[in-house]
């Protein structure tokens, strides 16, 4: 009998190296679709559209939300974030894990459609650490910083309510330990 598909949400803080850990564990485990999330942000240098994030206009965003095709959204820092319903509905009608990188609050709403969901939230290893990342990035400015790390403390109150929580103060060992969680579940689904 096959096993349930998994529906992984990673959580953290803007800065804590979400993406990177997603991107490494994606590269090492078979059988995990990602989640590509739509934003009204303009892309930052490198980024794809449809690899990266779906970039809409605000408009098309809200009309999106309109007609109920987002499982979750936020607005954060004057641009829409949010998750495409088909994505996820498609990966568990034919049995696919599923892995969508999201905020708190977007967590919490995918949760409550989906209660079996596993939930990972990725912590900094301090603050301190958070606000250089956010300063190396170069990628905003010094007030847009400010605000972010304002709200990563708000997130990181947060971190309990996840499955599980994996300090990311070593790459290799934070993806490691992200398979072996993923792997637990995998195991407990069968």
């Amino acid at each position: 009998m096959a096993r349930e598909p998994l529906i992984i949400i990673v959580s953290a803080p803007s800065g804590s190296g979400k993406t990177t850990l997603v991107d490494r564990l994606l590269e090492r485990t078979e059988g995990i679709k990602r989640s590509v999330s739509c934003t009204t942000r303009p892309p930052r240098e490198g980024e794809k559209d449809g690899e990266d994030y779906f970039f809409l206009s605000e408009e098309e965003f809200e009309k999106s939300i309109e007609e109920g095709r987002m499982l979750e959204w936020e607005k954060n820092f004057k641009h829409y974030y949010g998750t495409p319903k088909a994505q996820v509905e498609e990966a568990v009608r034919k049995g696919e894990d599923i892995i969508l990188s999201i905020d708190v609050k977007g967590a919490k709403a995918v949760k409550r459609l989906y209660p079996g969901s596993l939930s990972i939230f990725i912590m900094p290893p301090s603050m301190k650490e958070l606000r250089e990342r956010l300063l190396n990035r170069k990628t905003e400015e010094e007030e847009q910083i400010s605000m972010r790390l304002n709200q990563s403390e708000e997130e990181i109150k947060a971190a309990d309510e996840y499955d599980y929580l994996v300090v990311n103060d070593d790459l290799e060992k934070a993806v490691g330990e992200l398979r072996q969680i993923i792997e637990t579940a995998r195991e407990r689904a069968t």
